[in-house]
């Protein structure tokens, strides 16, 4: 019956089959030297073979062991190590990793050239499916988490054109969006036995050739939410002039009189630069 997925073993330890095969070969020594014996030198061989099968295992590694294609277990204890002298061992690292891709130039929601790139932090989770689901898994990884990128642009606009911030974008959204791009990844991933452990994005930009113009976007929208933002404290500001004055007596101010208040004040409070005083020498209405 063949295996799909990992099966962790713990083979013999190496210490008590390097005792044994140090014994193979003193015994066929001394049975050549003493007896004379040259079927002593089979002992010999067989200790020399024998030794083909250590192999060390470090913390955080692991070997896949194979016998004439079969797969037959893996090994994640870390220590010294003796199994069949014909099993072919491959390494895999189980320690986390960190891939920084390059930044990709893609389209986001809107159609916009935007720059991006993924920090993600990965490692191997079953050592079965990295060795035999894919060819090599730190190319899949690569390009999975290249293509993951490609598809999460493609779902978000890179800012709000309409100041809606309702919707979520790469730029405002980020804890979504990451959320979205590290499940995205996942899923890709798992066909390859990877556990994702992060995914974020660690560069976002408009290409070269918008980014002037999305510049300049970005002022001008900064300027009216700042003139709004004023507007609506001098409209607050005469309003609390006009009670004030009427409800103090200080003047009275027919409708001719408040529209020119109302006219000086504004233009005052709104005017991005200083007001030149003028004095008036005549009435109100000269």
């Amino acid at each position: 019956m063949s295996i799909s997925h990992e099966k962790e073993i713990k083979p013999t330890s190496g210490y008590t089959m390097l005792a044994t095969n140090l014994g193979l070969v003193v015994i066929g020594v001394l049975g050549i030297v003493f007896l004379k014996n040259p079927l002593s030198i089979i002992l010999i061989l067989l200790g020399l073979i024998l030794c083909i099968g250590f192999f060390f295992v470090y913390p955080n590694g692991s070997r896949v062991l194979t016998l004439f294609g079969e797969y037959k277990g893996t090994v994640k204890e870390h220590g010294f190590f003796w199994v069949n002298p014909f099993y072919v061992r491959k390494g895999i690292s189980l320690r986390a990793r960190n891939f920084d891709s390059e930044r990709l130039k893609v389209n986001d929601k809107l159609g916009n050239p935007i720059n991006i790139s993924v920090i993600l932090v990965w490692r191997v989770k079953d050592t079965y499916k990295a060795a035999f689901e894919v060819d090599i898994y730190e190319n899949f990884v690569r390009v999975q988490t290249d293509a993951a990128v490609r598809k999460l642009a493609n779902l978000y606009a890179y800012d709000n054109f309409d100041d809606d911030e309702s919707e979520v974008t790469l730029r405002s959204g980020m804890g979504e969006v990451n959320d979205n791009l590290e499940r995205e990844v996942s899923e890709r991933l798992a066909i390859a036995g990877i556990e994702v452990l992060e995914a974020r994005i660690g560069y976002l930009a408009y290409a070269s050739e918008i980014a002037s113009a999305m510049l300049r976007r970005q002022q001008a929208t900064a300027i009216v939410a700042a003139r709004m933002k004023i507007v609506e404290g001098a409209v607050w500001m005469v309003e609390e002039a006009i009670k004030q004055l009427k409800k103090r007596e200080v003047i009275e101010l027919d409708d001719d009189k408040k529209a020119a208040m109302v006219s000086n004040l504004m233009t005052v409070l709104c005017a991005d630069k200083d007001a030149s005083p003028v004095i008036n020498t005549g009435t109100l209405n000269q």
